[in-house]
């Protein structure tokens, strides 16, 4: 019997899709040890089949003309995902869709509404299908009622210029990804004999370099002094923080004039203002805003928010989370959203406000996306308590942006007042919310910053009961975090939305970066030195924007996806020319920042007994057991100093003293378990408890 083939892009996605826009419950189908679905739609029978992501994946082709490890190489081809070592278990989804697609008629590209999913189906059409078209669903959640829609409207042909787009993307970052991987490796292996990959690419290169740069600014930041005077003042009972009216003096002299004119003085007002402003919810989520919110509130990666939120997604109850977008417009129903909310029980307080409205408007923010609405909670909601603690953490946070988005503008006052001691100005600044509209949804996630002021009246008095003269320095500029550093790449127009977070997830793989509070490695260090001096065009984040351009124009249909190509050869064939002739040069920076890092890696602290010895983690070859020990052994010094530390997991140094004792503490990371602290002394008092349960 003949069927019609629907293609999604994962098995969630497929199981979800079937069960959706099916007359009757689907069919599950096992074969090849993977699920697909059976079922009717007006008595014509369908199949859908998931992928499981990409099922092909670019390699270098066998004929090509470089052997080995060599480059540079320009000759790639689509081979599939399970032929490389590692993601042999894609095959039984490969295999499931080859031999479906024998028996049938037509085809339905269900996959997400993406470069990404374009890219995956067209491959699949084209490499097992043997189809050179398909009709398209298009969604941007699973819920049952727009998976229903988008099957009765579906159109006639997949979306070419997108796939066009994303093969174009997909071709340069392998090129050049490949290519400026096997330069720095081969770089490394010419004057080292060991074997240590090291990668680079069109967008990591800029990426690590903009890293560095920050770092620079705060390794070379100067800083000068200053000072702050800083007053008390008694109201109603409350002490209250007055500061002097300019927030830095930059001479002492000056501060202690300042100084000994106020003290022991009494602070009389002699100027009120108060000001009172409205502040507008937050637009929707966009994927950028998610993440960095999320990394704000809950300290999760980028990467570990899009894992959340693509289950989330999966499971229908928040959109599509791969968004430009801070659109929310009205076809995605505000109402039966507000009301499925409000069948959760945090939420209905809420939601009930919120209906009394008589106009349901969201606030918006200025970005849209072509494919995808912002990210936002929908009318499928979850049972809380079947949900993991971190997909409550996301889910709520998703669903109290929706609903904040609709929330009343909040009014805010500041009071500022303004006294003199002696002739001396300073400044006392409350705030406090008048109206919290919006904010009463969104308070979880606030900080509200109040200080709410007693009614003062000009010339009253008030007793100063402390004076503080502040000696600071100018501080250098804080390090990116995760969530900055995505907002940073989006406004810098460098990687995708779909990309950032997996970039920024393999410079910490690579150990190129290190910390929630991101510092450049001395790994790291050398390879966007290398490339910078050597190879300044690999880390150029023009030339980046500029291939970034010209994919836009493949979209728009004013440039052919193999001229953009090309082009991109041409560029980096010399570029790997260049790097050549330089590969000595670049092998020997990257050799001495591995040599580093490793060092650095290893260094636990000054050895306490010697003093002037590293204490370093070392493996005995002879025992089989690692330690923590002297650097200075096998010095004229001869310290014998060592400490034990744990045989399993993985060992980190925090650089920082124990409490209990002073020595060295280190983190000791456990497939399965959590991380913990440890100080390395045994005899620690910390360790009480751990030597009674022996």
């Amino acid at each position: 019997m003949s069927y019609i083939l629907i293609l999604a892009e994962k098995p969630d996605a497929a199981r979800r899709i079937s069960e959706s826009i099916a007359d009757s419950k689907p069919r599950i189908v096992r074969r090849n040890g993977a699920d697909y679905y059976e079922f009717t739609i007006n008595k014509k029978k369908h199949v859908c089949v998931p992928a499981v992501g990409h099922l092909f994946v670019l390699n270098p082709k066998k004929n090509s003309d470089i052997k080995g490890w060599d480059y540079p190489v320009f000759d790639m081809e689509w081979i599939p995902t399970y032929s490389r070592k590692g993601t042999e278990w894609t095959e039984k989804y490969f295999r499931n869709i080859q031999e479906l697609s024998k028996g049938a008629t037509g085809f339905i590209d269900a996959a997400d509404v993406d470069a990404e999913g374009e890219v995956l189906l067209y491959n699949i059409l084209r490499f097992i299908c043997n189809a050179s078209d398909a009709k398209r669903m298009k969604f941007s959640t699973l819920t049952k009622d727009e998976l229903i829609e988008s099957y009765k409207k579906m159109e006639s042909h997949i979306m070419f210029s997108l796939a066009e787009s994303g093969l174009t993307r997909h071709h340069l970052d392998a090129l050049y990804g490949l290519n400026l991987t096997r330069a720095l490796t081969l770089a490394l292996k010419s004057v080292n004999k060991g074997f240590m990959i090291l990668s680079t690419g069109r967008v990591q290169g800029p990426m690590l370099s903009m890293l560095l740069e920050r770092e620079l600014e705060i390794r070379n930041f100067k800083p000068m002094p200053f000072w702050q005077l800083e007053l008390y003042v008694n109201i109603e009972g409350q002490d209250v923080a007055a500061t002097y009216e300019e927030e830095r003096i930059w001479k002492k002299e000056d501060a202690e004039k300042i100084f000994n004119g106020s003290k022991g003085k009494d602070a009389v007002v002699k100027d009120i203002k108060k000001r009172e402003y409205s502040q507008y919810p937050p637009p929707p989520f966009n994927t950028t805003d998610l993440q960095s919110e999320a990394y704000s509130q809950f300290k999760f990666s980028p990467s570990q928010t899009m894992s959340i939120a693509e289950s989330l997604y999966q499971a229908g109850y928040i959109s599509y989370p791969r968004s430009s977008s801070q659109k929310l417009p009205p076809s995605v129903g505000y109402q039966k959203i507000l009301k499925a909310i409000a069948n959760l029980q945090p939420y209905r307080k809420f939601v009930e406000h919120l209906m009394k409205k008589k106009i349901l408007k969201p606030v918006e923010g200025p970005r849209d996306d072509p494919a995808h609405p912002s990210v936002y909670a929908t009318h499928e909601t979850p049972d809380l308590k079947k949900l993991t603690l971190q997909q409550k953490k996301i889910y709520d946070l998703i669903v109290r942006r929706t609903m904040a988005t609709f929330g009343d503008v909040a009014t805010r006052e500041t009071n500022t007042i303004s006294l003199d001691v002696n002739g001396n100005g300073f400044v006392l600044v409350g705030k406090k919310t008048i109206n919290p509209g919006w904010m009463t949804i969104y308070e979880p996630y606030m900080d509200m910053d109040e200080l709410i002021l007693p009614e003062l009246k000009i010339e009253q008095v008030l007793k100063v009961i402390k004076l503080d003269m502040l000696s600071k320095e100018t501080q250098p500029p804080g390090r990116y975090s995760q969530g900055s550093i995505v907002k940073e790449m989006e406004k810098r127009n460098l990687g995708t939305k779909a990309t950032r977070a997996d970039i920024l997830q393999t410079l910490y793989d690579r150990d190129y970066i290190t910390g929630k509070s991101i510092q450049v490695t001395k790994l790291g260090e050398a390879v966007a030195y290398a490339l910078k001096e050597y190879c300044p065009k690999i880390v150029s984040e023009e030339l980046t924007r500029h291939f970034d351009d010209e994919m836009e124009q493949v979209f728009n249909g004013d440039k052919d996806r193999e001229g953009v190509v090309k082009e991109a050869e041409n560029v980096l064939a010399d570029i790997l020319e260049e790097f050549k002739l330089k590969e000595k040069q670049i092998g020997e920076k990257l050799a001495g920042g591995l040599v580093e890092s490793r060092r650095l890696s290893n260094l636990i602290g000054t050895c306490p007994n010697c003093k002037t010895g590293e204490l370093r983690m070392l493996f005995s070859k002879k025992s089989g057991k690692k330690f923590v020990g002297c650097s200075n052994y096998g010095t004229e010094i001869k310290c014998t100093t060592t400490f034990p530390i744990p045989l399993k997991g993985q060992i980190t140094p925090l650089n920082k003293a124990c409490n209990d004792c002073s020595m060295p503490t280190i983190q000791v990371w456990r497939k399965g378990s959590r991380p913990f602290r440890m100080c390395i002394n045994p005899a620690c008092k910390s360790k009480e408890n751990w030597r009674k349960k022996t």
